[in-house]
């Protein structure tokens, strides 16, 4: 049985129309009739829902060749349309020196960005000894996060670098590239894992010693 004929049968079996399961996802009724009829397939936040509503696991709901390329093929969309999101915001912030908002919380500093449905908020506290948090939320519900902390080591690191630095983020490396320099300013990072769960450290040396070292860990979120 494929997909859409289980998501028929589920449910006629739990008597709950389409527009009523629709609501219950915030989607449209549209939307549910294309899946039905095998048009269109439900994103991973979709099917963790259907899976809940109607009680059943995930593996049952995608157990068929077909329905299993297509959940692999939206996860690979959907974690790439973070990635490229979360650097353009990234880039568009703190980094750039815009995009600031109102603190969040007391003497908190906070950055946002908007774009096609995907919200990024960057808040921290603290200079020269700080703790942050970036978050990601797509159509309003959480979808990811990183949190970071680090400190300034000497009066040789400059912030004007690291904002260069963290404007050359990639779509690999959620803070900097792994090396980046300018003049006698050298920042790398090294991280372990991809966007969907990570960790790294991040150091800035100027000649051979280091001004500025930070941590960081995050990931999806559900």
């Amino acid at each position: 049985m494929n997909f859409n004929e289980k998501l028929k049968t589920l449910r006629a079996r739990h008597k709950i129309t389409q527009e009523e399961l629709s609501q219950a996802l915030g989607i449209s009724r549209q939307a549910v009739a294309r899946w039905e009829s095998a048009q269109a397939f439900p994103d991973i936040q979709n099917l963790c829902e259907l899976s809940r509503i109607f009680s059943v696991s995930l593996d049952y709901l995608v157990k068929n060749g077909e329905c299993e390329k297509k959940l692999v093929h939206a996860k690979t969309s959907e974690m790439r349309e973070l990635a490229l999101f979360r650097m353009k915001a990234a880039k568009n912030t703190y980094a750039a020196a815009a995009g600031q908002c109102e603190s969040s919380r007391p003497q908190s500093h906070d950055f946002r960005f908007e774009e096609n449905g995907w919200l990024y908020i960057d808040t921290y506290l603290g200079g020269e000894k700080f703790s942050g948090e970036e978050a990601v939320w797509k159509n309003g519900s959480p979808f990811w996060a990183m949190n970071y902390s680090g400190r300034v080591l000497n009066e040789n690191f400059s912030g004007d670098f690291l904002k260069s630095a963290l404007r050359n983020c990639t779509e690999q490396f959620p803070r900097g590239p792994r090396h980046f320099s300018a003049g006698e300013f050298l920042y790398k990072t090294e991280i372990q894992g991809e966007m969907e769960w990570f960790q790294g450290f991040e150091e800035i040396f100027f000649h051979d010693e280091k001004c500025y070292e930070c941590h960081y860990h995050g990931g999806v979120v559900k």
